[in-house]
Formats: structure tokens, C-alpha cells, sequence
């Protein structure tokens, strides 16, 4: 699943060839993704110039003046930008390309085999798009000057349930899928089943550093491809070649040589060091 290293970069390499352009034409090939894509959506955005694209969490923001179109890549989705007449040719539309948003002389195509992605409008009448459902009840930014030690630790007070499992949820930090959890977590060296409300305000402080740290290492190294997620330029990402724990169960900690361990959180895969995590 894409997760917010993909997802920025991704915005970053669109944001650089989109922003300013005006929208030409947009084409619904399937409108059945987790919500129906809104049948107005052409018209919408007919004639629109893009001004900015942000990002919240794993949501893509598309700010137009009249509003935001609201993205999501699901488990499997992933944006391709390509050249548009009269500067190239419009590749042919593959079983899994849903729309098309073509923009002066680019196409932004969207690409999503299980359909579990989402592209909705938010139009300016309706208040800040901050104020979605979708986004209204999202956690701090773990890139941003709020997110800090501090405030991991106050999201912690009371929690039972493990920390992998805290940081994965959402609330107290947005975007930190279940790579960087790992990851982060051995870099902090804090055993991922410790009960989250057990950490002190250090440990906190070293978690919400390795996070910041870790995030900023996958989105240079252009995120994590793992099966379907390549960026919008087609690029797959190499931060899997970088791990430290993840994927690597059984073989030897680069730290302390102990065989990394693999357990099951959730229903997901946590890979950690039990000499190195405490």
C-alpha cells in the first residue's frame, strides 16, 4: 500500500509539471473505485487551473479555486504523468487506467488494479477541505514542526495497545505505514510489543526523531516498491534496498549481528532486533 513517502513523492514530481496548468479535459473510464468518482467531475473541472497540489497524511490535495479534488491510491493506485498532444503520444488505456485528467499538454492518468483508491470533489462552498470526513480526524504530520516528542508522549498517556500498533493507527502521527514503523522503531531501539502508555518522554522523544528521520530517507529514496506502487514518473522506489529490519527476518542485525525476528501485529508483518529493541 502506498504510504506517505510514495505519496509525497508522487505529489512532488506532479506538483513540479501540473501546478499552474489548466485542466483541458477530464475522461471517467471506471467510476467504481471505494467511492463512485462524482459524474460531474468533468465539467467541474473543465477549463480549471490547478494551483497547488498538497498533501495530508496519504490524501492528495488537487487545489483548484473552485475547490479541492480529494485523491487516495488505495492499496494498489499510483498517478503516471505523460506527455499530451500535440507534444506525445497518449499511451492506450490499460484494463486498470480508471481517468484521465489531461491538463495543457500533460495527461495525469490513474492507475488502480484493485480499486481501492478514491477521487472525490470537495468544492470551496462546502468550508477548508481540512474539514472532510476523511480528513478531519487525522493525526499530527510526522514532517512537520508540531509533531515532536511532546506530543507522541501525550498521545501515548493511557494506551494499552502496542506502540507498532499506536504509531500504525493514525491518530497520533499520520502516514507511517508498516515499513517505517519497523524501521523506525529499531532506530529508536524500542521493542515494538511495548504497550505505548509504558514509554517514557525520552523514548517518545527518540521515536518521533527516528520517524522524521526515516520518512525523510524513503522519500529520497523515492518511497518503497514492494509490487504494484511506482511514481509518477515511473520510477520504482529503492528504500526497501536500505532497510535495516524489514524483510531481512532471519538474517543478521547490521547493528549487533542477532537474527532479526519476524512477528505478526495486527494481522501485519513487524520485523525487529530483540538484542538492539528494548
Amino acid at each position: 500500500m502506498p504510504e506517505l513517502p510514495e505519496v509525497e513523492v508522487t505529489r512532488r514530481y506532479m506538483a513540479s509539471l501540473l501546478e499552474g496548468r489548466a485542466a483541458r479535459a477530464v475522461r471517467v473510464y471506471e467510476r467504481r473505485l471505494r467511492w463512485p468518482v462524482p459524474r460531474s467531475l468533468a465539467a467541474t473541472l473543465a477549463g480549471q487551473r490547478l494551483q497547488r497540489m498538497d498533501r495530508r497524511a496519504k490524501y492528495l490535495l488537487w487545489r483548484f479555486e473552485h475547490g479541492v479534488l480529494i485523491s487516495h491510491l488505495g492499496m494498489s493506485g499510483s498517478w503516471r504523468i505523460y506527455p499530451g498532444p500535440p507534444d506525445g503520444a497518449i499511451p492506450a488505456r490499460g484494463r486498470h487506467d480508471h481517468v484521465d485528467l489531461e491538463f495543457d499538454s500533460m495527461l495525469a492518468r490513474l492507475t488502480d488494479p484493485r480499486r481501492f483508491g478514491a477521487l472525490l470533489w470537495h468544492p470551496a462552498s462546502a468550508g477548508e477541505v481540512e474539514r472532510h470526513p476523511l480528513l478531519a480526524g487525522l493525526g499530527p504530520e510526522p514532517l512537520e514542526a508540531d509533531f515532536d516528542g511532546s506530543r507522541l508522549f501525550q498521545a501515548t498517556r493511557g494506551r494499552t495497545a502496542s506502540i507498532k500498533q499506536l504509531v500504525l493507527a493514525g491518530d497520533a502521527v499520520v502516514g507511517v505505514g508498516n515499513i517505517y514503523a519497523s524501521e523506525s522503531l529499531f532506530d529508536a531501539g524500542i521493542d515494538p510489543r511495548v504497550p505505548a502508555g509504558r514509554l517514557s518522554r525520552a523514548r517518545c522523544t527518540r521515536l518521533a526523531q527516528a520517524i522524521r528521520a526515516v520518512l525523510t530517507r524513503a522519500i529520497d529514496a523515492g518511497g518503497s516498491t514492494l509490487r504494484d506502487y511506482a511514481s509518477a514518473d515511473g520510477a520504482q522506489g529503492q528504500y526497501p534496498l536500505q532497510a535495516r529490519v524489514y524483510g531481512r527476518d532471519g538474517l543478521e542485525c547490521l547493528v549487533c549481528g542477532r537474527p532479526i525476528r519476524r512477528i505478526v501485529q495486527g494481522q501485519r508483518a513487524t520485523y525487529w532486533c530483540a538484542r538492539c529493541q528494548r
